[in-house]
């Protein structure tokens, strides 16, 4: 691990409840995230651990408790506000744009900080032109970054599972979070492309500075690169502090050989 500088907390969960109808996805969950560290959330199947990033980026509101992002407490933000305040996510389930090319993906990354208005962007002309250039120089720095020069025309949906999964990254480092929640970017990869993506994540986290937010299956994976770790299993919070610490959580063992339940 480098050497680098956590600062303070950015992101504060407290006491989050979840529920559909009777169903309780999350329980009084209380974890928070300080800047620039790597922050993981595990779990079995089932535990809750997606749930609760929908509920950090407003894509659910929570049936109980507060989110507070850099000193200001929500109990209840959308998509839009959250991403506009600097936090921005990547989906388990790829949702980018299969016909377009790479470019074309990471541009839409974009669209939160395009300030001219729709007719001046189709016309490119004057103040749009000169924006649309400033942005895509943006956003050729991520594709050098991200190693994907060599397929910036491609359309996406021709592109390798793996590749598709830094398309998707890049179209995040886009929109320049503060904070990034990567959920299972590492789900389906075989191991070469596992290795590619854990050094984009370090990189991203030590040379951008960003707060990484992370689900992973992988246990290694997390166990490498993460600073803090925190254990979810029926929604319930089980676990919570260093690699190490968590490791050796007998409720966390249990939890994961499934002799508890």
């Amino acid at each position: 691990m480098s050497t680098k500088k956590i600062g303070d907390v950015i992101l504060d969960v407290q006491n989050i409840s979840l529920r559909f109808g009777g169903v309780k996805a999350l329980t009084d969950i209380s974890f928070n995230v300080r800047e620039h560290e790597i922050r993981s959330i595990i779990g079995p199947n089932g535990a809750g651990k997606s749930s609760m990033l929908n509920c950090i980026n407003g894509v659910y509101t929570p049936s109980e408790g507060s989110i507070t992002f850099r000193g200001k407490t929500f109990d209840h933000m959308n998509s839009r506000q959250v991403a506009e305040m600097g936090v921005a996510r990547t989906f388990q389930n790829l949702a980018l744009f299969k016909g377009m090319s790479v470019l074309d993906n990471i541009m839409s990354g974009r669209n939160l900080k395009i300030k001219s208005n729709l007719l001046l962007q189709a016309l490119r002309i004057g103040p749009a032109e000169r924006e649309e250039i400033k942005h895509r120089e943006f956003v050729e720095r991520i594709i050098d970054f991200l190693e994907i020069q060599a397929y910036r025309k491609t359309p996406v949906g021709q592109l390798p599972y793996g590749l598709q999964k830094r398309v998707d990254l890049g179209r995040a480092l886009a929109m320049e979070p503060q904070v990034l929640l990567l959920d299972e970017p590492m789900a389906g990869m075989n191991v070469e492309e596992k290795q590619d993506m854990c050094r984009f994540i370090l990189d991203v986290n030590d040379e951008f500075g960003t707060t990484i937010v992370l689900i992973e299956h992988d246990m290694g994976v997390v166990m490498d690169i993460s600073d803090r770790v925190v254990v979810l299993d029926y929604g319930k919070k089980i676990g919570d502090g260093a690699p190490e610490e968590v490791r050796n959580n007998e409720d966390v063992i249990r939890a994961y050989l499934g002799t508890s339940h």
